[in-house]
């Protein structure tokens, strides 16, 4: 007797309307901002380590010693002002997309008015490595969810799309240039910087499968 595997689920391309019509989106929906929370959780954990943020965050961190603002209203601000360079580059958003940007930033803020600042450097590299983890966990719950990229994700394939480079180098480049602007205006970075750029990709990878929904629909259509 010859026992058939199911086909293996796969990343759609799908538009913004279809992503929406594709099948299981109750459960696509509550993963997504799930998954969403999740990630303004780890970022808020990152913060009150105090031993270095992802490089987005060190840019975040950086513009909140500028202007007036919390790094969460810093991420929201930022994802907006990247998905204006969406545009020219014709990406188009989805509800993921506007919920990613609104979504990690607000709950980052909630989060980081109610954890506490530990003082011990056992209990601070606790809450890097789990900050660490649990990102990962949600990014790959957030784009398992197929319901859009995120306003960086989507600015990384838009570029990676027009200039015929790989996303490897394009998202390398980004994560310097972000870093780089980040540190200028004076943004927090340190050992966890570190730790985030080494293990996020592979931590991400590893899990997109364990998350990874599939749209189709119970008649094996997609949309």
């Amino acid at each position: 007797m010859t026992i058939v595997a199911p086909p293996p689920v796969v990343l759609s391309d799908l538009g913004p309307i279809a992503q929406l019509r594709a099948g299981r989106l109750p459960r696509r929906l509550a993963q997504l901002y799930a998954g969403l929370l999740l990630y303004g959780f780890s970022i808020a954990l990152m913060v009150r380590a105090h031993l270095g943020l992802a490089p987005w965050d060190v840019l975040h961190s950086g513009l909140t010693e500028h202007v007036p603002i919390d790094i969460g209203q810093a991420v929201v601000l930022v994802s907006f002002v990247v998905m204006l360079a969406w545009v020219p580059l014709r990406e188009i958003p989805g509800l993921g997309t506007i919920s990613n940007a609104i979504v990690i930033g607000l709950s980052a803020d909630a989060f980081l008015s109610v954890l506490p600042t530990p003082h011990g450097i056992a209990v601070r590299a606790v809450l890097l490595v789990a900050g660490v983890v649990l990102q990962g966990v949600a990014t790959a719950a957030y784009i398992g969810a197929q319901l859009g990229r995120g306003p960086r994700d989507g600015l990384m394939t838009g570029l990676a799309r027009r200039t015929g480079r790989s996303l490897r180098l394009v998202r390398t480049l980004m994560e310097l240039t972000v870093f780089g602007v980040g540190l200028l205006l004076g943004g927090v970075a340190g050992l966890g910087t570190v730790l985030y750029a080494v293990s996020i990709g592979p931590l991400s990878q590893a899990l997109l499968p364990a998350f990874l929904v599939s749209t189709a629909r119970p008649d094996g259509s997609s949309a």
